[in-house]
């Protein structure tokens, strides 16, 4: 049974699509019983603009499988990993669904080959920017969650996503908090950090420098480096561990989800 008891809405699909979300079907190891409902999941903004108003994009959808993604992960990693702290669960929950790491999941289940995206968005490469491929992931867990339901969507998300959080475990992830934090930023205040160089000193062959970044109206730091990247990095751990922090302790609560 579908988890909601009402999985109307999605996209039309006409005969030749069809045939091609089947496909994106074999791939993906999903079963929709609503295509409707993927296919509103692949209709990027640029597409749905293009089109009569009978085609609404997958804003949505993607505002429920960010919800719906961070819970999977969550309560993964807290059963998984019982001993940990709170922010450390937060820290690795935030890598795993990282952009980077949701744009190759999206690639190796070929979310590319089926996005739906404007004309302008198919010249500019769109198919390849990991924003987009990431962004319809996360609409197609929200499109599956509401078709299938919890214990679906939970399958699938734990199938495709269980390198990435052995890989962040292993630590054999990249810690490059400067693009964690643009990531974040964009997503979030939809703007990009700016970094300040608040002093430095030493001579020119050992100089330490002290810089600070400003995301959403607030200023972090200052990061401390022996150049301007090292600082940099500093000031953006600083930042995104804070705001990650901040962001997990004012989310709402979820509500109970049964199967």
């Amino acid at each position: 049974m579908p988890f909601l008891w009402n999985t109307s809405g999605g996209n039309p699909v006409d005969g030749k699509r069809k045939k091609e979300l089947h496909l994106f079907e074999s791939r993906s190891g999903l079963k929709f019983r609503r295509l409707e409902l993927l296919n509103q999941a692949f209709s990027h903004r640029s597409y749905a603009n293009e089109q009569d108003h009978s085609i609404d994009n997958n804003e949505r959808l993607e505002f429920l499988g960010d919800s719906v993604l961070g819970l999977v992960v969550a309560e993964h990693l807290y059963v998984k990993l019982a001993d940990r702290p709170e922010g450390d669960l937060a820290r690795i929950k935030s890598f795993v669904v990282s952009e980077d790491s949701l744009a190759e999941v999206a690639r190796n289940v070929h979310v590319d080959e089926f996005v739906l995206i404007g004309k302008g968005e198919e010249y500019s490469g769109g198919r390849t920017k990991k924003a987009i491929l990431a962004d319809a992931l996360e609409a197609i867990i929200g499109a599956y969650f509401l078709d299938s339901g919890f214990k679906a969507v939970r399958k699938f998300v734990m199938a495709h996503l269980a390198p990435q959080i052995d890989s962040v475990l292993e630590d054999r992830h990249r810690k490059d908090y400067k693009t964690l934090l643009q990531e974040f930023s964009q997503k979030m205040f939809k703007t990009y950090p700016r970094y300040s160089i608040q002093r430095k000193s030493g001579p020119d062959h050992d100089k330490t420098f002290w810089i600070t970044v400003e995301v959403g109206g607030k200023s972090f730091g200052p990061g401390q480096g022996k150049n301007k990247k090292e600082a940099e990095q500093a000031a953006a751990e600083r930042a995104y561990e804070t705001l990650v922090m901040e962001q997990e302790s004012t989310d709402g609560h979820f509500p109970v989800l049964r199967d």
